[in-house]
């Protein structure tokens, strides 16, 4: 709910716009895009490192990656616009571009791709992408990240599906991302396991592929592994895993354990388990990564087999952080404090509406963050002094403190065609917020990057 003193305000004065006009007017709002197509923002991540950049995929909605063709770049004072990249060959099926987001070290960019030789028999599909980067000095010169592998026998380091929503850590030296497995999905499918997305981390690291087979298979810069455990049939009551997806990285440095030893690497994963009656329940789970993540547990092989996944490697630490949480709503990405000792997620109250939560990284009780009279509509994101929340809600953008659970209303209300979409994000330095909204109507309605400057309060 809005802060009680504003309510006052509007009472006494009878004028209920001025008091959100109050709030608001400390953001100055500037659109920054206008050309005739989609420019769809990432999640997160999407500032260059001197804020003075946004990346962003030509998509007009969330659907079309598959069918995205290029990769731009806008500035965000002069608002010119620079192509990244574009694909070759671009189809309706593929092999399309998407969810860019900006190291936050370089001038680096990282882009699902989609497989070179998507057609109409393999288009573009969840096991069918890859992670490409480019360089902003550079641009046209993709760099294939992750490697792709799905001939056997398998190449350690590479993965054989679809890696996707990559995620840069802290420092930029790691990158975490979704999966999907190419090679059992495709003997599975129609079976139960069919599906069994997990996330996994990749670190720099030459990998080596042959690449036969029509450009399906391609090397990489980058070493990568599984790092969530996942089962096709978990026991009920467990805290075993069927999926695990939308993962965030845990702190810029990791987190402080209990015990008061530093954790340099963690991810916080959303996971699918099943209660005592198989009911499946979104939860949320922590993965304490070693130091070294190319090291394979005894008999289980990183690149996995022709009928299992891939492992997940030698000191990785799975364990589940919530009980009874009921992670849900929108679909979002996990969030924590820089210092990584919380961590956030969308859940229902006990109204029924999607609000923010919090729990603590090493264990304890979940805290609601938020108590709007209305739900959260999608995606959030931490201001980088771990002090406030930015999302969409009763089609606006709101600001609320982590603390004291004040909440601002920091843009008009707008009409439901008009409105936020997807999730708004800080600039490094916390002084912008980038967000998505729709501009035009008919054949001509375009997703536009819009950008909020905080002004000082007199």
């Amino acid at each position: 709910m809005l802060k009680p003193s504003l309510y006052l305000f509007s009472w006494i004065f009878g004028l209920v716009g001025q008091q959100q006009d109050d709030i608001y007017m400390h953001y100055n709002e500037k659109q920054l895009t206008f050309s005739s197509y989609g420019h769809t923002i990432h999640n997160g991540q999407v500032f260059s490192p001197d804020n003075e950049w946004i990346v962003y995929d030509t998509r007009n909605d969330d659907t079309q990656i598959g069918s995205t063709d290029h990769i731009e770049m806008v500035n965000i004072h002069s608002a010119e616009v620079k192509e990244l990249y574009r694909t070759e060959r671009q189809t309706p099926f593929g092999p399309g571009v998407g969810a860019a987001s900006f190291s936050p070290v370089e001038s680096k960019v990282l882009f699902i791709h989609g497989i070179r030789n998507a057609d109409e028999e393999k288009p573009y599909s969840i096991t069918r992408r890859t992670g490409v980067a480019i360089q902003t000095d550079q641009p046209l010169k993709p760099i294939f990240m992750d490697a792709r592998d799905i001939t056997a026998p398998y190449t350690p380091g590479a993965l054989r599906g679809g890696t996707h929503a990559h995620s840069w850590s802290g420092d930029g030296k790691m990158i975490s991302f979704t999966y999907n497995d190419a090679v059992l999905a495709e003997q599975q499918s129609g079976k139960a396991g069919q599906d069994l997305r997990t996330v996994g981390v990749m670190v720099p690291g030459i990998v080596s592929v042959d690449e036969v087979g029509g450009l399906e298979n391609n090397s990489g810069t980058y070493f990568s592994v599984i790092a969530a455990q996942v089962i096709a049939t978990p026991r009920s009551g467990s805290d075993e895993v069927d999926r695990a997806f939308d993962e965030t990285w845990i702190g810029n440095k990791g987190y402080i354990k209990a015990d008061g030893s530093r954790q340099h690497r963690a991810i916080a994963f959303q996971g699918n388990v099943h209660d005592e009656s198989g009911v499946s329940l979104t939860e949320v789970f922590v993965i304490d990564l070693p130091e070294d993540v190319k090291k394979p547990r005894s008999g289980y092989p990183l690149e996995g087999t022709s009928i299992t996944l891939p492992n997940t490697p030698l000191g990785v630490v799975q364990r589940r952080l919530t009980h009874g949480a009921h992670v849900g709503g929108p679909r979002h990405w996990l969030r924590s404090t820089p210092d990584g000792s919380l961590i956030f997620y969308l859940a229902q109250d006990r109204r029924g509406l999607v609000q923010l939560f919090s729990v603590a990284t090493i264990g304890g009780g979940i805290r609601q963050i938020t108590d709007n009279d209305f739900s959260i509509q999608g995606p959030f994101n931490v201001h980088p002094n771990g002090k406030e929340l930015v999302y969409p809600a009763d089609n606006s953008l709101f600001v609320t403190d982590i603390f004291s659970g004040n909440t601002e209303r920091i843009t008009p209300r707008f009409s439901d065609r008009q409105k936020p979409v997807g999730a708004p994000v800080y600039a490094h330095n916390g002084e912008h917020i980038a967000y998505n909204r729709y501009v035009g109507s008919g054949h001509h309605r375009f997703l536009q990057i819009f950008l909020l400057t905080h002004t000082p309060r007199n």
